[in-house]
């Protein structure tokens, strides 16, 4: 996956398309300061929750902006957003995110609210980048709820 990134940004610069590498050489620094971090090479899981987490602060960044009527800057955010998502794998629909919900939670067979944290580390073992953990999060608190 690291090495992906790495070809991308060569021909984004081979192509002198100046925004494509500007928020490639943002995602290969990220990608960096984890590999940091963690002092040892990241795992493909891992570049891909990097890029998650990339993906989600410019969607909270777009929101902020829109909200602020500053389309320029959000349009340039859904621009970046759109070429990190092209790393990630396609998220699972709201209705297959049920149906695992309900698996899991039928599983598990957790205690209540309680067992709400079980639930979801279970799903995101098992699903890692598919599943959008916000979405999963509230389908699990309103099945739990309902219990």
């Amino acid at each position: 996956m690291f090495e992906q990134v790495q070809k991308d940004l060569t021909e984004a610069m081979k192509a002198k398309d100046s925004f494509r590498l500007s928020v490639i050489r943002m995602l290969k620094s990220a990608l960096k300061n984890e590999e940091i971090n963690k002092k040892e090479p990241l795992t493909d899981d891992e570049v891909l929750q990097v890029i998650k987490k990339q993906v989600k602060t410019r969607k909270d960044s777009k929101a902020e902006y829109e909200q602020y009527n500053r389309l320029d800057l959000a349009e340039d955010l859904e621009k970046e957003i759109k070429i990190l998502s092209a790393y990630l794998p396609e998220e699972l629909s709201e209705e297959e995110l049920k149906k695992i919900v309900d698996e899991t939670i039928n599983e598990l067979n957790p205690d209540g609210m309680k067992g709400m944290g079980l639930v979801i580390k279970t799903i995101s073992s098992k699903y890692g980048a598919k599943a959008d953990m916000g979405l999963v999060s509230r389908l699990v608190k309103e099945k739990l709820q309902n219990r």
